[in-house]
């Protein structure tokens, strides 16, 4: 007799139970390297963290070259030098005051350092020894930055040259306003 038919006594999880897979060395290894592999997500996340990152770290910089690197003014004060000296602890700088054409000019009583200024060469700092209180007025020529570092001195306005002032029109002024 033939068993083609189906058994009826039979159970329905014994019918459709399947053998048990045996994995083999291949599938094995392959499944140890997928577990042991760290997945890695979110990569743009992170391309955008550095680049924002590397961005303000350059803003950063900038602003601090601009600041306390590059000087913003660069101009001339006439005048007469009142006072030079050597200053500082560790870095020693020429700080220097004088006496502007201008506030004397503008006041007529009180006579004050209107003008601050620091040397950072040793040259500078020696010609305005030179002309100091001695009545000569001089011309100064000055970088001025936004701010103060201390091996540069004091002040935010730094004088790269000092040269005795050769225009004699204000005092020809002067004495035209003395004889009258």
């Amino acid at each position: 007799m033939d068993d083609n038919f189906d058994d009826y006594f039979m159970t329905d999880n014994e019918a459709n139970e399947p053998a048990p897979h045996v994995e083999t060395p291949q599938e094995r290894e392959d499944r140890e390297i997928e577990e042991s592999t760290i997945r890695r997500r979110h990569n743009s996340l992170r391309i955008v963290l550095l680049a924002l990152i590397v961005l303000l770290c350059t803003f950063l910089c900038w602003s601090v070259w601009q600041h306390y690197f590059h000087p913003y003014s660069i101009s001339q004060e006439k005048g007469w030098l009142m006072h030079v000296s050597n200053q500082g602890t560790i870095f020693k700088t020429y700080e220097g005051e004088m006496l502007s054409r201008k506030f004397i000019e503008d006041t007529v009583l009180v006579y004050q350092s209107d003008f601050f200024f620091s040397m950072v060469n040793d040259s500078v700092a020696s010609e305005a020894k030179r002309w100091e209180s001695n009545g000569k007025r001089v011309i100064i020529t000055y970088e001025q930055y936004k701010g103060v570092v201390p091996w540069r001195g004091n002040t935010t306005r730094i004088a790269t040259k000092i040269e005795l002032d050769t225009d004699r029109q204000d005092d020809v002024r002067e004495v035209e306003n003395e004889n009258l």
